[in-house]
């Protein structure tokens, strides 16, 4: 039985740490989370040592460089024992050291890639992903066929994260379709064959919906956020695809090259593509001011869609999600004011609007229901008391996610499906002690009328160091400051204390 590595590896580092020779074919990857931005050679120092008692094959690092730990014809010790160890080849991705332990782009885009090679020199022209693990181990993949695998069906470990674990058949369809020529595997883009929203001109706004409908279905299993709702959004904001946007540049919500909060991962666009036309911002007074912007550019409507939920999960303000919670959120109305208290639109009427749409169109028909095939879906439930639902704040899959909103809900819990208590939040901390000084350093920092984002913009906030005499949390920032001078409240998560 003959094995190659792959031609991408521009670091090696064999670690002694692994099974010895493969006895069975190759038809498995297993991709993990190593939990730190780390270096091809940290990983490949901490393989090595005898201690460690763990491996892989192969490792992409915080700037997507390969390296190489275990030869491929060899087992490492980073999956499992018995058959699937024998059988896939582990990569270990650098990620975030929090929840979701997100990817940057390079790390992604490189897993994408070697994912590709590595079917390639192994005979397989597709790339499966069932998402549970019984129906996985028992199935036999047929000639041509390589399945994806996860670390946490056999040990008590979230690996991947949850943020790797939602795009596993993201990964699984870019990566057979570059292996299937349709796609060029680079750049982070999707087919080129995909929806054209060409298709959606001539048709009826019933027509246009069912059209579209399943697309966001499928989004939603892979991403967690209801296909209600960026349905509703997709007729917001391209008029049901038929906007000069959608129909040029196959951008079917309105985003911008650049957005508020760019720190986050996973997206669709390739970084170039763009579409230059003019727009409307309204103020918060309620005025509008048109303005010329440029917007991103997509070969498709389904990479539009996984853009769009891409920023959706990981757009942040300072070190916090903006949409915090949207994720596994099962009720339309919360989810909506989620995206708009996180800043999506300008529109003062947005809320309204998109439920206005849901409803109309009975929108929450092509939200995905769990069909009893996969693992089993495991409700957290916030609460004041596990007898009181009417006071219920949302029910999520993540518990981390659950906690959260227990976090900002003083006098909630965070129970399971049988009512025990999951999560109470400790006692909150005596007040910080004011007055205090903070630099701002940007030129953009809003200066509001209250503490959060659902208080009116007052100005911009100079650049320069202002006193704090008051500190409140609120949405949109971790922590709001009240200005000496009584003109209003600044984000304390973009200054800094001096």
């Amino acid at each position: 039985m003959g094995y190659t590595n792959s031609p991408m590896v521009v670091y090696t580092k064999l670690s002694p740490n692994h099974s010895g020779q493969r006895t069975m074919e190759i038809d498995r990857i297993t991709p993990h989370c190593v939990v730190g931005q780390c270096t091809a050679e940290g990983l490949g120092d901490w393989f090595y040592k005898s201690s460690t008692q763990a491996s892989s094959n192969y490792g992409i690092d915080k700037d997507g460089r390969v390296g190489m730990y275990v030869e491929e014809k060899n087992r490492s010790w980073c999956s499992s024992s018995g058959a699937n160890d024998q059988r896939a080849i582990t990569i270990e991705c650098a990620s975030d050291t929090t929840e979701p332990y997100a990817f940057k782009d390079i790390v992604y885009q490189r897993l994408i890639e070697l994912c590709v090679d590595i079917c390639k020199r192994n005979g397989k022209n597709k790339l499966i992903w069932f998402g549970g693990k019984d129906k996985t181990l028992n199935y036999a993949p047929k000639s041509g066929e390589m399945i994806l695998t996860v670390h946490r069906w056999f040990a008590n470990k979230s690996c991947p994260g949850n943020w790797m674990y939602a795009r596993m058949g993201d990964l699984a369809e870019k990566v057979t379709k570059a292996l299937q020529g349709s796609d060029s595997g680079s750049g982070g883009g999707s087919a080129s064959k995909g929806t054209q929203a060409s298709v959606l001109k001539d048709l009826t706004e019933a027509d246009a919906i069912k059209k579209v409908g399943e697309l966001f279905t499928a989004d939603m299993k892979k991403s967690g956020i209801l296909a209600s709702v960026s349905l509703a959004q997709f007729i917001l904001e391209s008029g049901y695809g038929k906007s000069e946007l959608a129909q040029n540049a196959n951008n079917i919500f309105g985003m911008k090259c650049s957005l508020s909060g760019n720190t986050w991962s996973g997206s669709a666009w390739d970084g170039k593509s763009k579409y230059t036309k003019k727009t409307q911002e309204q103020h918060t007074d309620g005025s509008y001011e048109t303005i010329t912007a440029d917007f991103r550019k997509y070969p498709c409507i389904e990479d539009s869609i996984a853009d769009h939920s891409a920023y959706l999960l990981g757009a942040k303000n300072g070190k916090k999600l903006r949409y915090e919670g949207l994720k596994g959120c099962t009720d339309y109305k919360k989810a909506v004011q989620i995206i708009k208290d996180g800043g999506y639109a300008t529109s003062l009427t947005y809320v309204e609007k998109l439920c206005s749409i849901i409803e109309k169109w009975n929108l929450t028909q092509y939200d995905a229901k769990d069909s009893g095939g996969g693992e089993v879906i495991r409700w957290y439930r916030v609460r004041k008391s596990w007898a009181d639902s009417k006071s219920q704040k949302g029910a999520f899959k993540i518990l981390d996610n659950a906690k959260k909103c227990a976090d900002q809900n003083p006098g909630f819990k965070v129970f399971d499906a049988d009512g025990n208590v999951m999560y109470e939040p400790k006692a909150a901390e005596p007040a910080e002690k004011v007055p205090f000084l903070v630099k701002v350093s940007i030129s953009d920092l809003n200066i509001r009328k209250g503490p959060g984002t659902d208080y009116g913009r007052v100005q911009f906030c100079p650049v320069g160091v202002y006193t704090i005499v008051e500190v409140k949390p609120g949405k949109g920032a971790s922590a709001w400051g009240r200005l000496k001078s009584g003109i209003g409240w600044i984000s304390l998560d973009f200054v800094k204390r001096v």
